[in-house]
């Protein structure tokens, strides 16, 4: 009886130690017009208001969407977190959200069925409301010197690596790095916009939600146009989940920040 009590207890201690990490998450909305985004932003430890940090925005996938201000959290967000990327790391840190009735992108009709052919029509539209709140909170951030213009990164995964994509193509110049994790884009459109931006590409070898084959096709394009800063890391037998697998990459985050505009 005691052995279980002090497990119950143990876990609901585990329980509020993550509730209250995850409120260093600070809430907040972006408001432009009539169109609200909602986001949580991290900032450094020792946050000094008169110095500009590295900007990671990251999109959720479609299952994290909703006008909470929390699932979005759900992922990757507990990284950003650690003591040790706080100290090798320090960074100001965005998960905005979308809600449930949008997308982080456009897409043309029909709508998406993932396929190769479909791929082609991609990116070719202007932005989602969301996917534009979110390069405009980008763009005050900046103008408020709180982040860095030579240090924004993009990441994604899944509805958010869609995103991910079409912001790039885009806006070419803007980025820094990004991570793609499971998402799709134009093979031959994005090549010809954006070969130069540092691209680290994620997917799962058996992913039977987002077919892997358009990003190996992406992976070949890019090279082929002569873009040296272009990784794919594929796990075989993983399906949709690959960022479980991205997310314990030791080089992601070293990856990441050592590209600067």
């Amino acid at each position: 009886m005691k052995t279980t009590t002090f497990l119950f207890l143990l876990s609901l201690s585990c329980h509020f130690t993550q509730a209250q990490d995850f409120d260093r998450y600070k809430k907040a909305t972006f408001i432009k017009g009539a169109d609200t985004l909602r986001y949580r932003i991290l900032y450094p430890e020792n946050y000094d208001p008169a110095r500009s940090y590295p900007l990671v925005m990251f999109l959720h996938g479609a299952g994290e969407r909703g006008r909470d201000n929390g699932q979005q959290l759900n992922n990757l967000s507990a990284l950003f977190l650690k003591d040790s990327t706080q100290k090798k790391y320090p960074a100001i840190v965005v998960f905005p959200q979308c809600p449930p009735d949008s997308l982080w992108n456009r897409f043309p009709a029909p709508r998406p069925d993932t396929t190769t052919a479909y791929n082609r029509g991609m990116n070719k539209l202007g932005l989602s409301t969301p996917e534009r709140l979110v390069k405009l909170l980008m763009d005050s951030l900046v103008k408020a010197k709180i982040a860095d213009k030579r240090r924004i990164y993009i990441g994604g995964l899944s509805m958010g690596g869609f995103g991910t994509y079409d912001l790039i193509v885009h806006y070419p110049t803007y980025f820094a790095a990004a991570i793609s994790i499971c998402g799709q884009t134009n093979v031959q459109l994005y090549p010809e916009k954006a070969a130069g931006v540092p691209l680290w590409i994620f997917h799962g070898g058996d992913d039977n939600v987002i077919d892997p084959g358009p990003n190996r096709q992406l992976v070949k394009a890019l090279k082929a146009t002569g873009a040296k800063n272009v990784r794919y890391t594929e796990y075989p037998g993983v399906m949709h989940n690959s960022w479980n697998n991205a997310f314990e990459e030791p080089g992601l985050l070293p990856w990441l920040f050592s590209f600067k505009k």
